[in-house]
């Protein structure tokens, strides 16, 4: 009976929840849908991201296959519903400039999604035998918190790289009203200069010419995106590591955070087992 457990829990496919399967099986029509739709236009940027959202979508299936885990439906429905958000929603139909703070709502789960990664890498170490060392509830949420900021910084890294040698934007500018610099010292002499009430930009090419943006304001590159992007990447990941934290320190009561956290297949087999001994107890 116990090899016949094992078994059932081994060869299970990935998407074993049903409403993860019926998401995952929406959103990859409607990606084909958006992809054929762009190589009949002729966009093959569009074809590229709809091909490479396909790639993603199979990730989570791919890693628990390779690292012989099992996502939690939650977990598993988040994420594919991130991909599309991201590159179908937010590239494709332009949600990024569309729709007010969408790219602040992705990096928020972003954040809280890494978090809760990062937890469950080191969580699985600190529960697996083969290691000598058992770390703090503190230590663990600490170690998930670093782990989503290295990962939001690495993506502005990204994003830079892409906006400053490829010539895509990225990072999305924003008009701000007032500037202060010291390059506009004359003096040169570190005195920061201010700048109020700025109405429009006006551009003067190096034929003379001139023209005005219309803006409204001064045209900031990306700073302010940068920094807005770290900032709700930072609120995703202290939430999740305060959940983490209380999760371990309940020794995996949690509901919240087990909805969140990656098991271990030989795990859910020796739960399984306990389970089915009990039964056979009473």
């Amino acid at each position: 009976m116990k090899h016949k457990t094992r078994s059932r829990l081994v060869k299970t496919p990935p998407y074993k929840n049903k409403t993860t399967l019926i998401v995952y099986l929406i959103l990859r029509a409607l990606i084909i849908f958006a992809l054929v739709r762009a190589v009949l236009r002729g966009d093959y940027e569009s074809v590229f991201l709809c091909t490479l959202s396909l790639v993603l979508l199979l990730m989570p299936s791919i890693l628990q296959r390779k690292l012989d885990i099992t996502l939690p439906g939650a977990m598993e429905i988040i994420i594919l519903l991130f991909i599309f958000a991201a590159e179908i929603l937010g590239e494709l139909a332009s949600f990024y400039v569309r729709v007010p703070n969408w790219d602040t709502m992705l990096h928020t789960v972003n954040g809280f999604l890494c978090a809760a990664i990062g937890f469950a890498l080191v969580d699985m170490l600190n529960r697996n035998e083969r290691f000598s060392f058992e770390l703090s509830p503190v230590y663990l949420a600490i170690v998930a918190f670093c782990f989503s900021m290295t990962v939001g910084v690495l993506w502005e890294f990204f994003e830079f790289a892409a906006d400053r040698f490829i010539g895509l934007d990225m990072q999305k500018d924003t008009v701000v009203k007032a500037i202060g610099s010291v390059a506009l010292d004359p003096s040169m002499s570190n005195k920061v200069i201010h700048i109020k009430d700025i109405s429009d930009v006006i551009i003067v090419h190096s034929d003379g010419s001139s023209q005005a943006l219309g803006l409204g304001g001064y045209l900031d590159i990306g700073l302010y995106d940068t920094m807005k992007d770290l900032f709700v990447n930072f609120i995703g990941a202290v939430v999740f590591s305060f959940i983490g934290f209380f999760y371990v320190k309940q020794q995996g009561k949690g509901k919240l955070a087990s909805s969140f956290i990656p098991k271990v297949n030989m795990e859910l087999e020796a739960e399984a087992a306990a389970e089915e001994t009990m039964c056979k107890e009473k």
